[in-house]
């Protein structure tokens, strides 16, 4: 990656933000006045290092990278174009993959087991699924009034192919108890203050997510080693769920007989009212008040052609994107040039695991020049629908999937 690619697209390394560069690399900067215009440190650089230029820092503490929505047209999302979503700061210290371990514990445990990767590989069949991670709060900016957290526009989300152990063949060979209901994982990443004493994240899901076929400790993606702001060595990896529960740099899965407890499960962080509230309402952040995100809902996007497009009259338009609804798949995608007085049927291709996206597409006529604007809309197999416009407004921007948009101008050639 370019450093000046790095300055030009991103901005944000100007002499205002050393501040937050100290804070990433944990100690002050020194010679700061001396630092080049346009240069980029190592610390940042070697931080995104290998990511696509265009991709959009959302913020650097801790790191939340966008990836724009023509950027993710390929069917298996590769490493340079997958969006980031960290709570804390990553592993510091050099990792001894050797040295790293996994622990099963917690009071629904029937023991503790601790596990090498070599362990993981040797005992247990490897698999590979490609799965949907999206964050929970992907498509906020859409919210308004606009709420808390990065402001999101529809790039949150990836499909990769993931390569690891189911952990339901872990928790058998550990053993559960009859009342188990939960499981939480805690990892290795640092809170965004270096407090040792608190926690970034720690997440979890119900012990029937947890068993399925689908739900993998992973070690590696598209068939490399996870790289490091993607959880290396060792991640959870929950499809269809918000991708806050695929806990990076995984150390340790408890047990619970309880939903877990662990940071950011609480208040309204990944939760939704239980029931509609006014735009800008506030509610007090009680479990009566607020309901865990698990399911993802139908959603789809347009992966080309990017947004802006210039097209002669008398010609097709060639659409393609992709769709995905949780856990359950989507049964048909239409696209509108109307503001969906009409739609039309696209071609929908199955997927190549459940819980992987769908790749859809369309050829489009327009009736005359002018400016238009093309809507996607996907619908799961339960009949549920995305929205036109965007949901309704909740205090963590969560779950918006109203229908993605792109503008086109038609003109005489």
């Amino acid at each position: 990656m370019k450093s000046s690619s790095i300055h030009n697209r991103r901005g944000f390394l100007k002499k205002s933000v050393l501040g937050t560069l100290a804070s990433v690399i944990g100690t002050e900067v020194a010679f700061a006045a001396h630092i080049p215009a346009h240069y980029v440190p190592l610390a940042l650089e070697n931080a995104l290092n290998g990511k696509h230029p265009d991709l959009m820092t959302l913020s650097d503490k801790p790191w939340v990278v966008e990836t724009p929505a023509h950027l993710l047209d390929d069917e298996v999302t590769p490493f340079e174009k997958m969006f980031i979503r960290n709570n804390g700061v990553a592993p510091e210290e050099k990792i001894d993959v050797s040295k790293w371990s996994l622990t099963i514990k917690g009071e629904s445990a029937k023991t503790t087991k601790t596990y090498t990767l070599n362990d993981l590989k040797a005992k247990f069949k490897a698999h590979t699924y490609q799965l949907v991670l999206e964050c929970g709060g992907n498509g906020r900016s859409g919210f308004v009034p606009q709420t808390s957290g990065n402001q999101w526009d529809q790039g949150g989300v990836s499909c990769a192919e993931w390569t690891g152990v189911r952990l339901k063949d872990i928790l058998a060979d550990v053993g559960l108890k009859d009342d188990a209901v939960y499981i939480g994982y805690y990892s290795a990443d640092l809170h965004p203050s270096r407090d040792p004493a608190k926690a970034a994240i720690s997440r979890g899901v119900p012990i029937k997510k947890a068993l399925e076929d689908e739900t993998l400790i992973a070690w590696a993606m598209n068939g490399q080693d996870i790289p490091l702001q993607h959880g290396f060595p060792l991640r959870l990896v929950v499809g269809g769920w918000p991708a806050s529960v695929s806990g990076k740099w995984l150390h340790t899965i408890a047990v619970r007989n309880k939903e877990h407890d662990g940071a950011k499960m609480d208040g309204h962080s990944y939760r939704m009212p239980r029931l509609p509230i006014q735009p800008g309402e506030k509610l007090a952040e009680t479990p009566e008040n607020f309901k865990v995100i698990e399911s993802m809902p139908v959603k789809s996007l347009i992966t080309f052609p990017k947004s802006g497009a210039m097209l002669d009259t008398g010609k097709k338009l060639s659409l393609r994107g992709h769709a995905w609804a949780g856990d359950v798949a989507v049964r048909e995608v239409q696209v509108s040039i109307d503001y969906g007085a009409t739609w039309q049927k696209c071609t929908l291709n199955p997927p190549k695991n459940r819980l992987a996206w769908q790749r859809w597409s369309a050829e489009i006529n327009f009736p005359s020049k002018g400016y238009y604007e093309v809507w996607a809309r996907a619908t799961d197999e339960k009949g549920v629908s995305q929205p036109m416009l965007i949901p309704q407004w909740n205090p963590g921007g969560y779950l918006n999937n109203a229908c993605h948009r792109i503008a086109v101008k038609v003109v005489a050639p």
